[in-house]
């Protein structure tokens, strides 16, 4: 026993432990393991864009919980880690961090210096930089990022096998995301169209319907006046959207709309601009909205762009991919009205339309001010506007009722944790109306895999792509060069154009099981052993994005779940119960509570927070967490020091039965048993929080009374028989303690598990219930006596080692037998001279009459 310090502490423990860890290779996964022994994790990657904050030291933590209770329980755990650094968060941290911009018309620099890095002065604008030089410096800073996010999660003690490392746009990644993209292509599930899209005009890319949100935003209804072309009256309109006036080609109400049946078929003149279009029927159309009639217009939002497909109308595209009015005046547009709004953004063009309407009489009435719901990007700052644009599409169900039925039947194959997340999943799947869209209009991301042969006129032949052989991967079409051509071809008529675009982030990340599990590598036979996943940890809130877009690539690829479980993490929240994080701008970056309250503190507060469950942000839970640790060092301290008189030690390989005698003792551990059972079951189930209520229960009643009541026993006051019976059990429960409390607090287990052990905690088996034969009920009386002594003596404020005289108890008689078997144990933990016991009450309630020595209080 002479690895117990003089005086146990937390300090300095983690990194300590996080370095002999990894130098032991405690968490290496074994790459032998059949898939009956495995529990594979498929981590989510956190996006490498600054800062990791509170939000992912409360989910990643949840997720570690369960990874290490796996392991304990005998499983290979694959626990990878991996890096998400592709996409829009990077290149903006990239453009603020150098002071630069990508420009693909810059020619390349070699050793390129930008104008800083990290400290920009204070009045700076960006210089434009060249694609290739744009993603060294993305290179540069995401592997800054990631060795800060590993440092953290280091600290944090998450059980990750660091040697599984992956980033997401590293060549593995990049290879089978490809791969992957390619086989969607052949099997018809992946397909490029110019169609309208959702588009953002400040990051000049198109946005998939998982990315949209809805932002309330002021805004206005103008009433205008359509004239009839036939000089028979006009028809009145109601718009927030004046501006696209030149783009309206059709008026539409509801087919049962009798106000407006008279005029089904015939046409108007649209004010300014002088185009005549016709009046439409269509269901979608909300006879209570407005006039009950609308414009249609290409395009104000999605219900334009069904209306401009389903009534086969005519295309007046007037907003551009950067947001201003296109130069070209449609048909049938008036152009000198068109000239005033040419290169104008709409909410200039609104201004501008709406004088002209004032001037004309065509605006009637008063401008009416409302708040309505706006659609932007989920990172955006404007509204998204509709553009037709060339992308590349997965199909999901959107378009295809059989696909989506599918779809929503894959959460049976999923268990859910909390159950009633699938139906956020299935709700989101029967609500979709497109496929997904995975090009983007961006740079630092897996480039599209494909090229495209030039007419002689050097337009692009979409409908045939020329596809790379999978042997070649990864590839990137704007430097390689597709078979049967030469790089000097490129761009030129009767000749090829490599496909600008890159995947969505959400493209690539929905392979993370396929990344991680090394999908059809070289050399590699891992996945059949980890695949389908046990288990995918995420953030409820991105159920729709990483969750479904994971679901569709496995359903097409495989024909499965790519997972038996999906475990849900809520948000945290502040103390006004408002969602914390960067989007919020509310955010805790974790490394000052780390430090402040030490990491166990912080993983207990975690913990605390059921699956998905919203959790509100608490330093005082910290404190409690802290108080446990410590309370843990220093019961297993005191148990550990209780040794024989002889010193001959506390022999655990004897056996129990022979060894835990006393009845008392046995009444604790099967209680001990009782809990072991409920904790197993808890994180059988993905509830990590059950299990430390439980366990942490448990501990606060061993320590304060199965300990108080059993010490002086053990230190053999009683003789040797009772004591051994007593020191056995007090190992015997602290040996569980410590292993149940492993997950949570991994390195205040560790610590005091190295005092009597030379293995580590964290590579022991569970705890199973010993089974003795022990009533857990019999140990209560004693203790409630104990209680009421205790009691007394704080009444009396003498001090609880007080002698006291005697004590008279009244209990029901079915008590007697219990009161009997810890009689004295409670004389001894007490300090009472005598103890009578007299039969009276009822049920299980008892009373003492405690009458203290030299103050004769009772």
């Amino acid at each position: 026993m002479t690895n117990i310090p003089d005086r146990p502490t937390l300090d300095g423990i983690e990194d300590r432990w996080a370095a002999r860890w990894d130098t032991d290779g405690t968490y290496d996964f074994d790459a032998t393991a059949v898939r009956a022994d495995v529990f594979s994790i498929d981590t989510p990657p956190p996006t490498v864009s600054g800062s990791l904050h509170v939000g992912h030291v409360f989910s990643y933590t949840h997720t570690d919980t369960i990874a290490r209770y796996q392991r304990m329980a005998g499983k290979s755990v694959f626990y990878p880690m991996g890096w998400d650094d592709n996409g829009l968060p990077t290149e903006r941290r990239v453009q603020a961090y150098y002071g630069v911009r990508c420009d693909p018309s810059v020619p390349y620099e070699a050793g390129f210096e930008p104008p800083f890095r990290g400290d920009p002065p204070k009045k700076h604008q960006a210089i434009p930089v060249s694609r290739p030089n744009f993603l060294e410096l993305c290179d540069e800073l995401v592997e800054i990022d990631e060795e800060l996010f590993e440092r953290l999660f280091r600290r944090l003690g998450l059980s990750v096998d660091w040697s599984l490392k992956y980033a997401t746009i590293d060549e593995r990644s990049r290879r089978v995301s490809q791969r992957a993209f390619l086989r969607n292509v052949a099997r018809g599930e992946a397909y490029t169209q110019e169609a309208p899209t959702l588009w953002d005009i400040d990051f000049r890319t198109a946005v998939a319907q998982a990315e949209i949100v809805d932002r309330n935003r002021p805004g206005a209804y103008h009433k205008i006046a359509f004239a009839k072309s036939d000089g028979s009256g006009s028809i009145e309109i109601d718009t927030t959207r004046p501006e696209l006036l030149a783009a309206c080609v059709a008026l539409v109400a509801h087919p049962d709309d009798e106000r407006f049946q008279p005029h089904f078929g015939t046409t108007v003149r649209v004010p300014i601009y002088g185009q005549e279009v016709e009046v439409r029927a269509h269901e979608l159309a909300q006879p209570d909205k407005g006039t009950g009639i609308a414009m249609i217009c290409t395009f104000g939002d999605t219900t334009d762009v069904t209306w401009w497909r389903e009534l086969a109308l005519d295309m007046r595209v007037i907003i551009g991919r950067d947001g201003r009015i296109l130069p070209d005046t449609p048909a049938g547009v008036d152009a000198t009205a068109y000239a005033e709004i040419v290169g104008k953004y709409p909410n200039q063009a609104q201004k501008i339309v709406v004088d002209a309407l004032t001037e004309s009489g065509e605006l009637i009435g008063d401008i009416r001010t409302i708040d309505h719901d706006v659609k932007f990007y989920e990172r955006g700052e404007r509204p998204l506007e509709v553009v037709t644009s060339r992308q590349w599409y997965i199909r999901n169900g959107g378009k295809d009722t059989d696909l989506r039925a599918a779809l929503v039947g894959r959460s049976g194959d999923v268990t859910w944790h909390p159950e009633h997340m699938r139906h956020r999943y299935e709700n989101w799947v029967e609500g979709l109306n497109s496929d997904w869209l995975v090009s983007r209009q961006r740079f630092f991301g897996v480039p599209i895999p494909v090229w495209y042969r030039l007419d002689d006129a050097g337009e692009p032949m979409y409908d045939t792509p020329l596809v790379p052989d999978e042997s070649i991967l990864p590839i990137d079409p704007s430097t390689d060069v597709p078979d049967g051509f030469t790089a000097d071809q490129r761009d030129q008529p009767g000749g090829f154009a490599g496909d600008p675009d890159i995947f969505d982030t959400w493209a690539t990340s929905s392979l993370t099981p396929e990344i991680a599990g090394l999908w059809e590598e070289a050399g590699a036979d891992l996945f059949d052993r980890v695949f389908p996943f046990d288990m995918r940890p995420q953030g409820h809130d991105i159920i729709r994005t990483w969750l479904f877009s994971t679901m569709t690539r496995s359903h097409h690829e495989f024909d499965v779940a790519p997972w038996k479980h999906a475990a849900l993490s809520g948000w945290i929240l502040d103390p006004d119960r408002k969602k914390m994080g960067k989007s919020t701008g509310n955010a805790q970056t974790p490394e000052g509570m780390l430090e402040q309250f030490g990491t166990d503190a912080v993983r207990y507060w975690s913990a605390s927070g059921r699956p998905g469950v919203d959790t509100t942000f608490s330093e005082d839970q910290m404190k409690v967490g802290r108080k446990l640790a410590n309370k843990l060092l220093n019961v297993s301290k005191f148990v550990l020091s209780v040794e024989p008189d002889d010193g001959s030690g506390v022999d655990m390989d004897a056996s129990l039965a022979l060894t835990v005698t006393d009845p008392i003792d046995r009444s604790m551990l099967a209680k001990l048993d009782a809990v072991i059972v409920e904790a197993s079951t808890g994180y059988d189930n993905f509830d990590y929080a059950r299990a430390l209520e439980r366990t942490e229960s448990f501990f606060w009643w061993f320590c304060d009374n199965y300990v108080e009541l059993v010490k002086n026993r053990a230190y053999e006051a009683m003789g040797p028989d009772a004591a051994a019976s007593a020191r056995r059990a007090l190992r015997e429960a602290l040996s569980s303690i410590q292993r149940l409390f492993a997950p949570i607090l991994p390195f205040a287990t560790e610590e005091a598990w190295n005092w009597w052990n030379e293995s580590s905690v964290h590579a022991q088996s569970w705890p199973l219930p010993v089974g003795l034969d022990g009533d857990a009920a019999l140990i209560d009386a004693a203790i409630d006596a104990l209680t009421l002594v205790r009691r007394a003596k704080s009444e009396a404020k003498v001090s609880q080692r007080a002698d006291v005289d005697s004590v008279t108890i009244t209990a029901p008689g079915a008590l007697r037998a219990a009161l009997e078997a810890g009689r004295a144990d409670l004389a001894a933990a007490g300090s009472i001279a005598e103890i009578t016991i007299v039969e009276g009450g009822a049920g299980d309630s008892l009373t003492c009459d405690v009458v203290i020595a030299s103050t004769g209080a009772g």
